[in-house]
């Protein structure tokens, strides 16, 4: 598919009528005399210059209009004042049906949360998963707002993702304090009620691996998701494992680097492993699928002796390093190009943070059909093309730019496979704007060029206003017809 296609996917028409019809809801709200009077198509027009934003990274929103830093795919979109009157009704759900008894901390966005998460539920999963905490930059007033000093970003709103190991997330949860457990589900404790709830849409009994770090993992959550069929291992605290007498650290550093202890207990019909080993420090972990044997070598590099090393490496250990870097392989590609539009309203980072997410999970989900396919890796677009092709889509696929003031926008993002491969290109409209048949409008320029036609060596002077490139118009060579119909 196409990267709009794959988009649509997620951010479907359904969830754009209800955002539609939310936002000139709010502007009657705010001014019954100032209307917004949005539209579905606007509104993916709003997107796609959000998209292009996170692409360009300028400082200030203001700037891809001003006369010195103009960028034209966004600036040629729409004007400056209904880019920031859209802005500013940007809403998702109404605000009079808000109940102040037990009130909803995300009833703002609770729509659009709703919908992205049944939408991550239906990907296909793969065998092994992870439970992992990733945090949204963010320093404005809100009580949402948490502070974790370990993270790289201290400061913002805390999200709990389940993902696979090649980063897909699968479920998410917003941090929002204290969460009334469901009746259907065990109470295993705070931490742990947020794997069960997580964990809801893996198949039960099927062998899935799921894994999580110390701040999850306790004897009662493992034994909960083993009754489930789904097995688990984690690093763990020395305070959740009672009753269970591991070496201390000393004795693990005096027998060298690379030892371990290991211990295993049967409960009911559960096995669990829990393994200790010493690398630089400790860490300990518990597993009901695997101990530490086999037991491999890792390569460590030795401070005093001035050289790499072999260290032994228990079997469970490899297992966690492998498979727990899900969400921070996530976290890594939307941090790529993140959106840092500044809004006085405490959601809308929240909003920006999910279309980010949206289009790494899409271009991820990509590379997984292209991988499918067979296509080596060399001919996938890489994450800057995908989203360039998904903005340049929302701004222009189905949208007629009569309206527009200003000069028509010169941005072509896409190129022909045939002539790629040949060598260099002269670019042409990604085919979900060449082939929508939405306001290509013949003109005359007023100096001839190459037709863009593969095989056609016309030079013409009529070109295609939308798609800005050079056409043959002729009797004996309709080139305008075939270029945006085949």
């Amino acid at each position: 598919m196409s990267p709009l296609q794959y988009f649509r996917q997620f951010f479907s028409e359904d969830i754009l009528e209800v955002i539609v019809g939310e936002s000139n809801l709010y502007a009657i709200q705010c001014n019954a005399n100032k209307p917004l009077n949005l539209t579905t198509k606007e509104l993916e027009q709003f997107l796609g210059t959000v998209v292009y934003m996170s692409l360009f990274g300028l400082p200030g929103t203001r700037m891809f209009w001003n006369k010195a830093c103009r960028v034209s795919q966004v600036a040629d979109t729409m004007t400056l004042n209904r880019w920031e009157a859209i802005k500013k009704s940007l809403h998702f759900n109404n605000n009079e049906d808000r109940q102040e008894e037990n009130a909803d901390p995300l009833h703002k966005i609770r729509p659009l949360v709703t919908h992205l998460t049944s939408k991550l539920k239906m990907i296909p999963m793969g065998e092994k998963l992870a439970v992992d905490e990733q945090m949204v930059p963010f320093k404005g007033r809100s009580r949402l707002k948490q502070y974790l000093p370990s993270k790289p970003k201290k400061w913002g709103y805390k999200i709990l993702i389940l993902a696979g190991s090649d980063g897909v997330p699968h479920n998410l949860e917003i941090y929002t304090g204290r969460v009334v457990q469901p009746p259907e589900l065990a109470d295993v404790g705070a931490s742990g009620n947020v794997v069960l709830r997580l964990a809801q849409p893996i198949p039960k009994q099927e062998n899935y691996k799921l894994i999580f770090d110390n701040w999850f993992t306790s004897v009662p959550l493992v034994l909960t998701l083993a009754q489930q069929g789904i097995h688990c291992t984690g690093t763990v605290r020395g305070n959740r494992l009672p009753g269970v007498n591991l070496m201390c650290d000393a004795e693990l550093k005096r027998a060298g680097r690379g030892s371990f202890e290991q211990k295993m207990a049967m409960v009911g019909e559960t096995t669990l492993h829990v393994v200790k080993w010493y690398d630089n420090r400790s860490v300990t972990l518990l597993s009901d699928y695997t101990g530490a044997h086999p037991v491999t070598e890792v390569d460590r590099w030795d401070r005093k002796r001035k050289m790499i090393i072999k260290v032994p490496c228990p079997a469970v250990v490899k297992e966690y390093n492998k498979n727990m870097g899900g969400v921070d392989l996530l976290d890594s590609l939307i941090a790529l190009y993140r959106n840092k539009i500044r809004s006085k309203k405490w959601y809308h980072r929240l909003v920006f943070h999910f279309l980010d997410m949206i289009i790494v999970t899409t271009w991820l989900l990509y590379r997984r059909d292209c991988e499918g396919t067979g296509m080596i890796k060399k001919e996938q677009m890489k994450l800057y093309t995908f989203k360039s092709y998904i903005a340049e889509g929302l701004c222009k696929s189905g949208k007629s730019l009569e309206r527009k003031k200003g000069r028509p926008s010169s941005t072509i993002a896409g190129e022909y496979e045939e002539k790629r491969r040949k060598g260099p290109a002269a670019p042409i409209p990604v085919p979900d704007v060449r082939l929508d048949a939405t306001a290509h409008w013949m003109i005359m320029a007023e100096k001839k060029g190459r037709c863009k036609v593969p095989g056609c060596t016309g030079t013409p002077k009529a070109k295609c206003r939308k798609c800005d490139v050079h056409l043959c118009f002729t009797s004996t060579s309709n080139c305008f017809l075939r270029f945006h119909t085949d």
